[in-house]
């Protein structure tokens, strides 16, 4: 995580941008006492959003679970896709 001043931002945007994307790094932008900006990427915004789709009902949160719980047991499987 990168923490840095709304000046100091402003003076940079374009390198503090380019490592949020480049390196996956998380933006903390502080706007005075208490307060502030986060950014990240556009890729890790969508992964939150689809993860937070996933554990939205308590149905797809235990089927999450099941599947994660096979998996560490060694009772998965692999099954190999059908070509088109």
């Amino acid at each position: 995580m990168i923490t840095t001043t709304i000046s100091d931002f402003r003076k940079d945007i374009k390198k503090y941008l380019d490592s949020v994307i480049d390196n996956f790094e998380t933006l903390v932008i502080n706007r005075g006492k208490d307060k502030g900006v986060v950014v990240i990427s556009l890729d890790e915004y969508n992964a939150l959003c689809s993860t937070q789709h996933e554990l939205s009902s308590r149905i797809n949160e235990k089927r999450l679970d099941s599947a994660i719980n096979k998996f560490k047991k060694n009772l998965s499987f692999q099954k190999e896709l059908i070509e088109e």
